[in-house]
C-alpha cells in the first residue's frame, strides 16, 4: 500500500505543478466589454459642457420660481386634454 500511496502523492504533486503551465483566460475573447464602455461613454452627458451658441438656452426666472410655488402649494395648473383624432366614416 505505501507504493500506492507514494503513486497517488506524486501524480497529485504533478498535477499542481503542471498546471502552474496553464494560461488562465480572464475574458472571454480580446476586448471583451469594449462595446458596453463605448455605449456607456456615448450616454453619458458633458458634465463640462459650453454653450457656445447664441442666444444662451432660453429660461423665464418669474415663471419658474411661479411653476415652483405652486407645485409647493399643491396648486399645479393641469395641462390640456386631448383627444385623438375622429375620422367621420360610416357608410350609410
Amino acid at each position: 500500500m505505501p507504493s500506492a500511496l507514494k503513486i497517488v502523492a506524486v501524480c497529485g504533486l504533478a498535477a499542481i505543478a503542471l498546471s502552474a503551465c496553464t494560461q488562465s483566460r480572464l475574458t472571454l475573447r480580446e476586448g471583451f466589454g469594449r462595446e458596453v464602455r463605448a455605449d456607456l461613454v456615448a450616454q453619458v452627458a458633458d458634465p463640462d459642457a459650453k454653450y457656445t451658441g447664441d442666444p444662451k438656452p432660453a429660461s423665464n426666472g418669474l415663471r419658474a420660481a411661479s411653476a415652483e410655488t405652486r407645485y409647493e402649494k399643491g396648486a399645479v395648473t393641469e395641462p390640456a386634454s386631448t383627444s385623438t383624432s375622429t375620422v367621420g366614416g360610416g357608410g350609410r
